[in-house]
Order: structure tokens, then sequence, then C-alpha cells
């Protein structure tokens, strides 16, 4: 897949399919939109293009939100990759680029940048300044200046009844199951490992301590989850804690992961983790034996979960 950090830095040779939106965890309606466009690209011997914004334009628009996302940048390019698309456009998101009208946003970028031949778009896409066009204008500008608009109506997206918003709501109450049926693939967290306290160690459970660089990265309800990693090649599956470590007296919010059945050094290293299955609630025990007793219970039920 070849991917461009601006319009202006689009390599302009090829003719396009193309479909727009910030795609915030690919999920399982994105992907009708996203099949659509490779399979029409295929056909037709043009490239399948997405064009997304970084930031999210509600970042920029809004200034109190403090809106987290599902994907970081990394994990977006890997999951269209993943799909089969052939060109992922990534273009910085300002005030000055919302305030194109929709004549220069069609015919300077979907046009004369993009060369846009289709563009396969939901029936309820806006754009424009003030997001003031719609479908019907930009099937009136494809007939002037030569494109085709595919509309993905209202019936077949709502029939998936899914949304990024539902699957952040889902994963802020810790219900694992529901984000991931919604997305198609386990909810995944990335980051480095660093250097914790060594409290995992000393209750016999080691622990990777997962930094995550982006702040606007939605991490889950705190809790215990079942977890699967992929080290070396290799998945490798484990269980994973979000929050305090409250028997231990711990004042920092922490994302610590106990892999089963590997003993290696991965500090340093950037690490995927797909989150499985929710456990329980994070809790304060009476004493560190305690603690070490539930510890041992979570691995037994997480391997008897994974085994299925």
């Amino acid at each position: 897949m070849v991917i461009a950090q601006s319009i202006s830095k689009y390599d302009k040779k090829h003719l396009t399919v193309i479909t727009i939106g910030t795609f915030d965890g690919v999920h399982i309606g994105h992907r009708k939109i996203l099949d659509r466009v490779i399979k029409n690209a295929k056909k037709s011997n043009l490239k399948s293009t997405v064009l997304t914004f970084f930031p999210h334009p509600r970042m920029i628009l809004q200034k109190d939100s403090n809106i987290k996302l599902l994907n970081t940048i990394g994990e977006k390019t890997k999951i269209l990759e993943e799909l089969g698309l052939d060109q992922l456009i990534i273009h910085p998101f300002t005030k000055e680029f919302s305030r194109l009208s929709a004549t220069e946003f069609v015919r300077d970028i979907l046009v004369n940048s993009l060369k846009t031949k289709k563009i396969i778009i939901g029936y309820d896409h806006r754009f424009g300044r003030n997001r003031n066009a719609n479908i019907n204008d930009l099937i009136a500008f494809g007939s002037t200046l030569d494109f085709e608009v595919e509309e993905i109506p209202a019936q077949e997206i709502d029939d998936v009844s899914v949304s990024s918003t539902k699957i952040r709501k889902a994963l802020e109450e810790g219900d694992i199951r529901t984000a991931n049926n919604y997305l198609g693939y386990p909810y995944m967290l990335t980051g480095i490992i660093a250097r914790g306290k060594g409290l995992g160690k000393q209750l016999d459970f080691p622990t990777a301590n997962l930094q995550i660089q982006e702040s606007y990265k939605l991490v889950p309800k705190n809790g215990v989850y079942v977890v699967q990693g992929k080290i070396k090649g290799e998945t490798v599956p484990g269980m994973m804690n979000i929050g305090f470590n409250p028997t231990v007296s711990g004042t920092s919010k922490s994302i610590e992961i106990h892999f089963f059945n590997f003993d290696g050094d991965l500090y340093d290293q950037t690490l995927q983790v797909d989150i499985l299955e929710r456990l329980r609630d994070e809790h304060k025990f009476d004493s560190v034996e305690d603690l070490k007793k539930q510890l041992q219970k979570d691995k037994e039920t997480s391997l008897s979960l994974i085994s299925k």
C-alpha cells in the first residue's frame, strides 16, 4: 500500500476509485464501503484509495473536544493495508482546510489532485465549508467534472447499525465483547514496553508495562482482560490489568501485561496487544497473598477462555 502524508505529497499518476472519511476503528460498517472501493478499483483497473484526515476534524473544529479515538494512525494504516487497499492519503486537517468551498474541494482536491474517476460514499456524506454540500451536490459535480458517484444507501449502512461512537461507549463501559463484534477484530493497544516498578515479578506474575504514546487513544475501562500479543512472530496469550494497583497502594494508572509461558526481555520494544475478553474489575485485596491467589484464578480462567 502506498501512503502519502498529505494531498500535496500524493503522486498524481494514477486514476482512482476513492472514498473519504475518518474511518475511526475501521469497523464492520466502514468495511462495507471499503470492500466496494477495492472491488470497483480492481474491476476498472484503477487504484483503490482512501482520503482520511488527522487530526480528527472534531479535535480542530470543537475546541472543547476531548474525543478519544479507536485507532492510532499506525493501527489504522495497518488495518487498511491488510484489507488490500492500494493507496492511503492522510491529510492534515486544519481550520484553513475546513474552509474550502465544496467546489474547491471537489475540483482542486478530488479531481485535479487525486485523479478521481469514481467516488463511493455513504448517503449521509457532507462536505465543503460548514459541511453545506451533500450527496446530490456531489453527483452534480460528477456530471460536469467527469467522475461517477456511487451512493451507499441508508438501508445498507443502517442494517449494520454500528458506529464508532457505539464502540467507544462499549469500551468505556468495559464491554469488550460488543466492541470486538462491531469492529470485526479484537480491539488493540499499541505501545512501547517500559520498565515498571517490578511489582509483578514480586508476585510471581512478571509484567510488561505498556506505555501508549498517543494521548488521544482510547484505553478501555479499568480492569483485568484476556489478551494476546505477537512476540517475534508468535502469538502469545496473557492477561492485562488496566488501573492503579490499589492493593500495593499504586498512585498512577498503568497498563501491565503478564504473558503466559514467556520468559524474555521486551523492554523498549513496540508491542501490539489484542484484547479478547474482560475478566473483572480491578479490586483492592486485603493482602498481597489474596491478590496472588486471585491472579492465579485469573490465569486459569484466561487459559480456559483462550482454549475454547
